[in-house]
């Protein structure tokens, strides 16, 4: 074998390796990593709260005997405290309805010209549905107002103080509402709320002899805790 013919062999053979590598390599798979998309963190609707609800009343009484305005008749309505549980939903991140619920217990006494005049005690429910604008843009501070409408049922009514009879209508009323809730994390936060309600109730005591309105007009104040699913 000549000097040439060994050169064209080596040759051959370089050739031939560096296709073999190539195939090969060709048939590894990739190295290169997929671009990782972003975790989008999912949107919930709802949200509930447990507070507890300090009432108080702003009373204010229009009253009658047998037909005769009792002048200087006025009533006094105590206050309560209670546990509450609402259930908001989120339409938008900013528009949300709120369903508020929970019982509150009151005696009714005279004052006025009828100071000292025991008339009777009342559980009132009073289902509260809000529409609410929540501010967004403040971080963990999320503040809100709204608006609504109630309807309050009065249950166990008792007449006191000698009369028999004691009487309250169920009613609806419009209600006003500021709060805020602050998010610890993207679940729990603290709550604090303050509601007025416009509420006048007929009345009536020992089947009518003692008749007429009284502005019950509430303040509800309410501290809790906020859970968003």
């Amino acid at each position: 074998m000549t000097f040439h013919s060994i050169k064209l062999s080596l040759a051959a053979a370089l050739l031939g390796a560096t296709a073999l590598t190539g195939a090969q390599a060709a048939d590894l798979p990739s190295t290169k990593l997929a671009p990782i998309a972003p975790v989008l963190t999912q949107w919930s609707p709802w949200m509930i709260r447990g507070r507890a609800l300090f009432v108080v009343p702003q009373e204010k009484a229009s009253l009658n005997i047998g037909g005769a305005p009792v002048i200087g008749g006025k009533v006094d309505i105590s206050n309560s405290v209670v546990p509450e549980l609402d259930i908001t939903y989120f339409f938008t991140k900013n528009i949300a309805a709120e369903l508020i619920l929970g019982v509150t217990p009151h005696n009714v006494k005279g004052a006025g010209s009828l100071a000292g005049a025991r008339i009777g005690s009342a559980w009132l429910l009073p289902p509260t549905l809000m529409l609410q604008y929540h501010f967004t843009d403040l971080g963990a501070f999320k503040p809100y107002v709204g608006a609504g409408v109630n309807y309050t049922v009065f249950f166990n009514e008792k007449a006191k103080g000698g009369f028999t009879d004691f009487d309250l209508k169920d009613s609806f009323g419009f209600a006003l509402q500021a709060g805020f809730d602050y998010m610890i994390d993207r679940h729990w936060g603290f709550n604090f709320d303050v509601k007025k309600l416009f509420l006048e109730p007929k009345v009536k005591v020992n089947n009518g002899l003692v008749a007429g309105k009284v502005k019950i007009d509430p303040w509800l104040i309410a501290a809790g805790v906020t859970y968003r699913f």
